[in-house]
Formats: structure tokens, C-alpha cells, sequence
């Protein structure tokens, strides 16, 4: 006969009983506390189950499960957010929404995931989201604590990119500003910030010109704007003071005698139709720069391709790979390249100054 317990569920406002049997949590609400005004009450009621054979699991199914785990454990950040509600929305939900959790397992998932007509990459994102999923169930005791049937889910190719990184070189870089309109100053330095400190364009938004220490000579990255969503960074490695070249310094110090928005806590590339409230917009930093792309004749250039320009620069200057993890911010080494180093402050400035005359210097 199995042994239990009787708890009262405050967020319903009922009792339930609680109990073990080989190995398997199991639960069946007694009643209300309207019903049973104490506890002892409800285990009269309780013990007279005990007696019964025991009814089945009830396991809700994944749509109730992801409506809890979005007001309980989804991420603050905006960014992640959008992506894990993504592959919900999009494709998760679609298909196992109706389902109870247990019956999300390696072999059916692994065959699902191969049907979809999504890159390996893609496949390995709706993988990690139900593997989230699989342990916040765990966490609630909706499901045995056991080993995650998402971790035996294979995707083939993962590793594989589909297309590969663009990477521009110092003579395409300087095409691209070339081809940009005389008048966009503001662009000319956001493209120059980020190929010499390999910043996400998220990141290039984020800045204020608080975050410049002129006498320092360094550039503070401490949040990110996405979609006009003002953000933390990536990570926590993301957030750290980068060295500044001198004449990258020079050319700061031209654009904020020339923007109108110079005061501290004004955004660097502030936006000029949202009277500097705002950063600029993603669409207009797109369609200019796929314009001046077009226009210097060197094909697609996304605003991701300078941090993979900034990586392929440091290489080509000489940079240790420790130097380079420090630079790029990654947290894992792994992340820049499979073996390990150390970096000194003098390195990183050496390193530095040598990407920024690459973007500055003229043939």
C-alpha cells in the first residue's frame, strides 16, 4: 500500500495527496479548503484512498507545462526571450503542445526534429529548449527526477555551418566606407568601432558617451539595445572595459564635436527622428550598410560580419590565442579556438592598436 503525505496547494486553494510507488511520484487532489477545512480533515479523506488501487498519473501536457515555465523560469533577457519563444511558438508547441511530458522521448523527438526542413544548427536550439523544458518539469516533480531523454537526441551536422562566416579584408573594409555617403559620419565611426573591438551590432547601439574614458583611453561595453530594448549584454564576459588605439580615440572625439547628441548620458549613434531618446534602428543601419556593400562591389555584408572580421584580423596581426578569448570576450577559450593561453595588459593594448590602423589605415 503506498505511504504519503497530505500538502495544501496555496495557488489553488486545494488539498492534494502525495505519494511514491516504484520509483514514480503520484498525486490526486482531495478537495477544496472549503471542503476540508483542516488538514486532518483532508486526510480522512486520504487514508481511504490509500485503500484504493492508485489511480493513474495525472500528467499535464506541454502547453500547460510551457505556460507555467514562461511566468516562472523564462529569461529576463529580451533577446533570449524572443528566441526560446520562437521555437515555441514556431515549432514545439505545434507539435507536442497536446502532449503529457513524459511522452517526449530521444527516439520520437530525434525522429521529429529530422523531418523538419531546418538547419542542424536550428535542429539543436528545439533540442536544448525541450531539454530546458524536460528539467523545469523535473524541478516542479511533475516527472521523476531521472537523466534527460533530450541529452541521447542526436543531430547530425551540428557542428557543420551551413553557409560560412563572411570575413572582409582591410582593402574590402575600406571599399565599404568609401562607398558610403559622404555626409553619414555616423556610420563611417559605428563600422569602425565595430571591426576595431569585434562588438555585436546590439552592442555598438548600447553605447553612451559615458562609456568613453578619454584620459583611460578605454571603451566601457556594458549593455546591449535590441529592437530599441535596452538590455544586458550577452554574457558577463561580454562586459568589460576595452583598450581604445589612439587614433581610433581621434576619430571618437571628431564624431562627438559633430553629433548633436554629445552630453554623457546621450547615446553615441543616437537616432535623430527619435530626437536622441533612442539609438538608431536596426532597418536604417541594414539598408545602408547593404547599399554600400552593393555600391563597392564586394556582395553581403551583414553587421555580425565585423565581429568575424575582427577575429580573422587579430589572427592575421599575430595575436595569442589568450589575447584573442580576452578581445573577442568570449567566457570559453573554446569559443575562440580549442587550446588555452594567458593575456597581459600590454598584449591586449599591442593587439589592439594593430586592428585599429588596420581599420583606419588607407593604401
Amino acid at each position: 500500500m503506498p505511504i504519503g503525505s497530505v500538502t495544501f496547494n496555496r495557488r489553488f486553494g486545494t488539498w492534494v495527496y502525495l505519494w511514491w510507488e516504484n520509483g514514480k511520484r503520484h498525486s490526486r487532489t482531495i478537495g477544496t479548503a472549503k471542503d476540508f477545512p483542516t488538514k486532518e480533515a483532508a486526510w480522512q479523506v486520504a487514508r481511504g484512498k490509500r485503500a484504493e488501487s492508485p489511480p493513474p498519473t495525472t500528467t499535464e501536457n506541454l502547453r500547460t507545462l510551457v505556460a507555467q515555465y514562461r511566468q516562472e523560469r523564462m529569461p529576463q533577457r529580451q533577446s533570449t526571450r524572443r528566441g526560446y519563444n520562437a521555437w515555441l511558438d514556431n515549432h514545439i508547441l505545434p507539435k507536442w503542445g497536446s502532449s503529457p511530458v513524459p511522452f517526449l522521448q530521444a527516439r520520437p523527438v530525434e525522429l521529429w526534429l529530422q523531418s523538419l526542413r531546418i538547419s542542424p544548427k536550428s535542429r539543436s536550439h528545439i533540442r536544448g529548449m525541450l531539454s530546458i523544458l524536460w528539467g523545469y518539469a523535473m524541478w516542479r516533480g511533475d516527472v521523476p527526477t531521472q537523466r534527460n531523454p533530450m541529452e541521447l537526441v542526436t543531430i547530425k551536422g551540428v557542428n557543420n555551418r551551413v553557409r560560412k562566416p563572411r570575413n572582409l579584408t582591410a582593402q574590402q573594409f575600406h571599399a565599404l566606407l568609401d562607398a558610403l555617403e559622404d555626409d553619414d559620419v555616423c556610420l563611417r565611426t559605428m563600422l569602425l568601432l565595430a571591426v576595431s573591438f569585434g562588438l555585436r551590432i546590439s552592442e555598438v547601439l548600447g553605447l553612451k558617451w559615458k562609456d568613453v574614458d578619454w584620459l583611460g583611453k578605454t571603451l566601457r561595453i556594458e549593455r546591449a539595445v535590441v529592437k530599441q530594448i535596452v538590455d544586458d549584454v550577452k554574457t558577463s564576459c561580454s562586459a568589460r572595459s576595452m583598450v581604445i588605439a589612439d587614433e581610433l580615440l581621434a576619430t571618437l572625439k571628431q564624431w562627438k564635436q559633430t553629433t548633436q547628441f554629445s552630453s554623457a548620458e546621450d547615446w553615441i549613434f543616437a537616432s535623430p527622428v527619435k530626437l536622441g531618446r533612442q539609438p538608431l534602428g536596426y532597418t536604417h543601419i541594414w539598408e545602408a550598410l547593404d547599399q554600400a556593400a552593393k555600391k563597392a562591389g564586394i556582395g553581403h555584408v551583414s553587421s555580425h560580419t565585423f565581429r568575424h572580421t575582427y577575429r580573422t584580423w587579430l589572427d592575421s596581426v599575430g595575436t595569442p590565442v589568450g589575447v584573442q578569448q580576452k578581445l573577442m570576450r568570449h567566457s570559453d577559450i573554446r569559443t575562440t579556438m580549442n587550446i588555452y593561453g594567458d593575456a597581459v595588459t600590454d598584449d591586449i593594448r599591442e593587439a589592439s592598436q594593430k586592428v585599429a590602423r588596420m581599420a583606419l589605415a588607407r593604401s
